[in-house]
């Protein structure tokens, strides 16, 4: 019977001591167990802006005033009236006026800095804009420097503005009026929003930088003697027609051998 009991006791020692290793280890490993926070990942691949020329080629000037859109394009307009003749108040006062300051809806999303359309032949860029009909097509632009460009080319380039390039280089005001006789702008009050723009904002100045002294000289030096500058796009015939001429007087009146002719050659017309 001693026997029987001893051993009893033992097992209940051994039971005992089993248990009480199995819940240290259970505390020790719980012990162990950390919360580990995961962070998100951040996207590797940069997020694509409109105005991000690196991704869409498409650059746009961020313009707050009327008066920064003029110091931001004054210099470039200047640079078009050295090139084309083209006053620089024009081309401002336009630009003004067409692209609400750099800010117009069209603008934004084009670069047209002067509400040209896309016209026959034109294989640019395109934009379809409400303006004096429901979706017409406008020009789109990857800058605005090649809009301003592209204008002094559709000036140059068509023979219903060719009268304007007769006047004064300062003649701001025959500029205006004569862009809306020539169809620019269907609004009658065009030429009188132009010359408003060139006298509140002094854009004349711009014009004065360019020509200098030397730059208000007249075409015409007397009724006998009128004198052409040569401009982009011109030729003999163009010219003759012009002046009420033909190609063989002027290239008498100049003793010209061939009909060649440069960009800035002043012509003898009779």
């Amino acid at each position: 019977m001693r026997k029987i009991l001893f051993a009893l006791i033992i097992l209940g020692l051994v039971a005992s001591s089993c248990g009480s290793k199995k819940k240290a280890a259970r505390k020790r490993n719980t012990d162990k167990t950390k919360t580990v926070r995961v962070e998100p990942k951040t996207p590797t691949e940069p997020v694509k802006k409109e105005n991000d020329t690196k991704n869409t080629g498409f650059t746009r000037m961020k313009v707050s005033s009327t008066e920064e859109y003029i110091e931001i394009f004054a210099s470039i307009a200047q640079d078009e009236m050295r090139e084309f003749g083209i006053p620089a108040s024009i081309t401002l006062a336009q630009g003004i006026l067409e692209s609400g300051s750099g800010m117009g809806e069209l603008t934004l999303k084009t670069n047209n800095h002067f509400g040209i359309k896309c016209h026959t032949g034109w294989s640019g860029g395109m934009e379809y804009h409400d303006d004096d009909e429901k979706g017409e097509c406008f020009r789109k632009y990857d800058h605005p420097m090649t809009s301003y460009r592209d204008h002094s080319l559709f000036l140059t380039s068509r023979s219903r503005y060719a009268s304007l390039f007769d006047l004064r280089k300062d003649d701001y005001h025959g500029w205006a009026k004569g862009l809306r006789k020539a169809g620019y702008a269907t609004d009658p009050r065009y030429p009188q929003k132009l010359i408003g723009l060139i006298d509140k904002y002094r854009l004349y100045i711009y014009d004065e930088q360019v020509l200098g002294s030397s730059g208000r000289r007249e075409r015409v030096v007397s009724d006998n003697d009128t004198r052409h500058i040569v401009r982009r796009g011109d030729t003999l015939y163009s010219i003759s027609k012009r002046y009420n001429t033909t190609v063989e007087a002027l290239k008498r009146a100049n003793r010209l051998r061939n009909n060649n002719i440069a960009v800035g050659q002043e012509l003898k017309i009779r």
